[in-house]
């Protein structure tokens, strides 16, 4: 029989203390564990979702190229289908053209003399005693510039503008009057003619010229919105 002492009998109980009772986890750590894998979960949630997004962005925009390739061609064949048909309009108005101001009047030759001061002609139509006559000659002259405001636009988009169509109405004008005073019998220059011719074209201009110029070209940046642009 083997004697224990009091020191011995301690010292194997806190042995057994020791090797028989693992220590318990911290509470803090299960909670820091699972915030992390709740956060880990919402970070590849968050990513899938981004992931589908730009799919789903990927695949709109894949639809909608060959429908906007689509509406640019149609948009093109509408432009080349209305130039023609203004180009058939402005080759008949010359011949038009021609014909009114550009045959000779050998009948009316004693009666015609030149013009250059402005409303001199004007002032001889709205005197003469018939209305009908005085309306004849200011509305058919202003008629006459009408077609260069509406067709204009559309055959020429550099064109477009109140300015540029009165310009090119009057060059044009002032051609057609100086063949008629220089060598068609029975014409003379005439500059009130210009002036209502450039009344006309203005006029066509600014009721439907300026709207069907811009249905059918593009609209055209003036140099101060480039500026501003830039």
């Amino acid at each position: 029989m083997t004697w224990k002492g009091p020191g011995t009998a301690g010292r194997s109980r806190s042995r057994s203390g020791a090797g028989g009772t693992k220590p318990r986890s911290k509470p803090g750590n299960s909670a820091r564990k699972a915030i992390s894998g709740a956060a880990r979960k919402a970070k590849g949630s968050a990513t899938r979702t981004r992931r589908s997004g730009t799919a789903k962005k990927t695949a709109g925009t894949a639809r909608k190229r060959p429908a906007a390739a689509q509406r640019s061609w149609s948009a093109s064949l509408w432009r080349a289908l209305a130039m023609v048909v203004a180009l058939i309009a402005m080759v008949a108005f010359a011949v038009v053209l021609a014909r009114l101001t550009l045959a000779p009047s050998s009948a009316s030759e004693p009666l015609v003399h030149s013009n250059l001061r402005p409303g001199d002609s004007i002032r001889a139509y709205l005197d003469q005693p018939a209305l009908r006559d005085a309306i004849k000659q200011i509305g058919g002259n202003i008629l006459l510039g009408v077609p260069f405001g509406l067709l204009l636009p559309v055959l020429v988009p550099k064109a477009r503008g109140l300015v540029r169509v009165g310009l090119v109405t009057i060059v044009a004008m002032l051609m057609v009057e100086l063949v008629q005073g220089a060598i068609v019998e029975g014409r003379a220059f005439d500059i009130d003619d210009v002036i209502l011719n450039l009344s006309g074209a203005l006029l066509g201009y600014l009721i439907a010229g300026r709207r069907v110029g811009r249905a059918i070209h593009p609209r055209r940046h003036h140099w101060w919105q480039r500026s501003r642009q830039a």
